[in-house]
């Protein structure tokens, strides 16, 4: 979304209504709470020994008979043992234990309801505008009230619960015991016998889920882990290779087995089919996706990650609504639990361009982008990472950032649509890690002083100046983040880059993505000064800070694309059409428009993939009218800004860097 100022309690301000088109279903949100902050009695990390936190695991692990592998491996599925400052996760969960306490965390409106940007982004439709959904008080489930069990089962306060690492990894230990004993297992030394407990720590409501979390940690256990936490902790955890958990335990938890018939899921995740409707209402109106036959009829190119600006619940009520929109699927940040709602071959409408929607996969992720510390769990990066290597390998996607698009990279199709493009999932998501999760990590490809640039900042150590998260104007919470600043010179001083499809002055605002780059972007390099690197941008030369001693971005190679010989410059575009002779009898032909763009010659931009001009026309319930258009022109798409865009292939040279 474009995450606007919140209200008061709110993780996002106004929403405007779309067209009246029946009744929008009532739906809970649910949002992390957003007072809870450290105790001043807590130890800082500036006086804390970095291995405070080891140590909190092992005396937890001791005093409730948990094995210390089995706490940190499942810590570290919650948190990567980050402990973020005491504030909440994107579900009211706290600590580096993930202990839950969202009662009062109700949002107001989701992803798609902002109101600014048409997701179905098709000039043949009136523009579809989702209005906010009535928001219902709704009983937690159990996975989101784990804080208060641990605060039952060990004594402790909430407060102290959520602000204190070390207590909070005792309540963890607390409540991985009560698990093993409500199984009638013994609290066993080896780590093998934790299976079930394992799985019930999870909080899921079926087999499926809490297997693939229970799976989850006991990678963790085999593999090992160690890492620098937020608050400068050093914690290890030793691989155990030969690890082999007793699965059978599974059982003995009771869970019912998921409705994972008909979905389209690799194997080690948990998923279920929650369809989104395919309905006929109102004057020849009809919802929320669009039947297709991809990848015969279309490629699938790109994957598209969003994040849900709500809750599961909510969110999730919201997309089986005709009235409303859809994507493909929905993860859920608790366990990395999947529900799919809208087949591949069909085409959903999460995009806000129909270019991007008819050959994209569209994946929510349960969070909000303007809460620095409003962290998602590495059970759902997890979860989502296997998703997508299962997808781009079953479509032939290319795991880069220019298939793997976050909603913000998806350019606007037209110049109107520019400003109202979304922003999520916002500078926050760690795409770093998560790339490194998908089995394609971002990393040099060429030798020093190249000719492309990808960018890779240390997230931890990368802190930009946000602003606006709760308060217009004011700084966000500092945080580790994907994303670099852009300034017209070499000096922090100098104006920022303007873009001039927004028609805005540029700022420091949390979803201003005028003069940002974001973490596996590739840039062909315009010019170098002492520790500042510049870049072609959006028609311009854009500066970063990039020093030797923590660079901001590492040496790449490529294909880029410049002006023909002769041409000033070329049109840019949010969408490859086709020419109009392409259209057959029957279908209108849509306009081959140009953004408010230009890209210059002398300048170079990185190409991601060269595509045939394509358009599917369907506009009504009946599939018998719908086509896909295919013409002869081509186009390549290139990283122009921080979104990508289309320029033709006959306006312009493509070389190897």
């Amino acid at each position: 979304m474009r995450g606007s100022v919140p209200a008061p309690h709110t993780p996002a301000g106004h929403r405007r209504a779309r067209r009246a088109a029946g009744a929008v279903a009532s739906a809970a949100l649910l949002m992390p709470l957003l007072g809870a902050g450290p105790t001043p009695d807590r130890a800082s990390p500036a006086t804390a020994s970095p291995d405070t936190l080891q140590q909190a695991f092992a005396a937890a692990a001791e005093k409730y008979r948990v094995p210390q592998s089995v706490l940190l491996a499942v810590s570290y599925l919650q948190s990567r043992w980050d402990a973020h400052s005491g504030a909440p996760s994107v579900t009211g969960g706290y600590g580096p234990m993930h202990l839950t306490d969202a009662r009062t965390a109700l949002a107001e409106a989701p992803h798609h309801s902002e109101g600014r940007e048409d997701s179905r982004g098709d000039d043949a439709r009136p523009a579809l505008r989702p209005r906010p959904a009535h928001v219902d008080a709704v009983d937690l489930p159990a996975r989101l009230r784990t804080l208060v069990k641990a605060a039952e089962l060990t004594g402790m306060s909430l407060e102290r619960l959520r602000t204190d690492p070390a207590a909070n990894i005792t309540g963890g230990a607390a409540l991985l015991a009560f698990a093993q004993r409500d199984l009638g297992a013994p609290l066993s030394a080896d780590p093998a016998d934790w299976y079930g407990a394992v799985a019930g720590f999870s909080g899921a409501e079926d087999s499926a889920t809490a297997a693939a979390y229970a799976d989850d940690v006991f990678d963790v256990l085999r593999t090992g882990e160690e890492r620098t936490t937020d608050a400068g902790q050093r914690v290890a955890l030793s691989p155990q290779p030969r690890m082999a958990p007793k699965k059978g335990q599974l059982r003995q938890t009771g869970l019912r087995a998921a409705a994972a018939e008909g979905t389209e899921c690799p194997a080690g995740v948990s998923c279920e089919w929650i369809p989104a409707p395919y309905q006929q209402f109102g004057d020849d109106d009809y919802g929320n996706h669009d039947l297709g036959d991809r990848p015969k009829s279309q490629s699938i190119k790109y994957i598209v990650v969003h994040d849900t600006e709500g809750g599961w619940e909510g969110v999730i009520n919201l997309v089986q609504d005709p009235t409303y929109v859809s994507w493909q699927y929905s993860l859920r940040s608790t366990d990395g639990h999947i529900a799919q709602h809208v087949k591949a071959k069909d085409v959903a409408w999460h995009a806000g361009n129909w270019y991007v929607n008819a050959k994209s996969i569209g994946l929510e992720h349960e969070g909000f982008l303007a809460n620095p510390d409003s962290w998602y769990t590495e059970a759902m990066y997890r979860a989502s990472a296997r998703l997508v290597t299962y997808l781009a390998g079953k479509y032939g996607i290319p795991l880069d950032r220019q298939h793997i698009l976050g909603h913000s990279n998806v350019p606007g199709p037209t110049s109107a649509a520019v400003p109202g493009m979304h922003t999520d999932p916002g500078p926050y998501w760690d795409w770093a890690h998560y790339f490194e999760l998908l089995g394609s990590p971002v990393k040099a490809t060429a030798r020093r002083n190249s000719a492309l640039v990808t960018i890779r900042p240390d997230y931890a150590a990368n802190r930009p100046v946000f602003t606006g998260c709760v308060t217009k104007g004011e700084p966000c919470a500092a945080h580790g983040s994907s994303e670099v600043r852009l300034h017209s010179d070499h000096d922090e001083k100098s104006p920022l880059i303007q873009d001039p499809g927004l028609g805005t002055v540029p700022g420091t605002g949390v979803n201003d993505i005028s003069s940002r780059v974001s973490t596996g972007q590739q840039f062909a390099v315009a010019e170098r000064w002492g520790d500042w690197t510049a870049i072609w941008y959006l028609g311009q030369k854009a500066w970063f800070r990039n020093p030797p001693a923590q660079p901001t971005a590492v040496p790449a190679k490529g294909v880029v694309v410049t002006p023909k010989a002769g041409l000033d410059s070329v049109p840019v575009y949010g969408r490859a059409y086709p020419e109009a002779s392409a259209y057959p009898a029957g279908v209108p032909v849509q306009a081959v428009s140009p953004l408010p763009y230009r890209l210059p010659k002398g300048q170079q931009y990185v190409v991601g993939d060269k595509v045939p001009g394509e358009y599917y026309y369907a506009v009504g319930f009946a599939t018998d009218t719908h086509k896909v258009v295919v013409g002869k022109d081509e186009y390549y798409e290139i990283q122009f800004g921080h979104r990508v865009a289309f320029v033709r292939a006959a306006d312009v040279t493509a070389s190897a860097s």
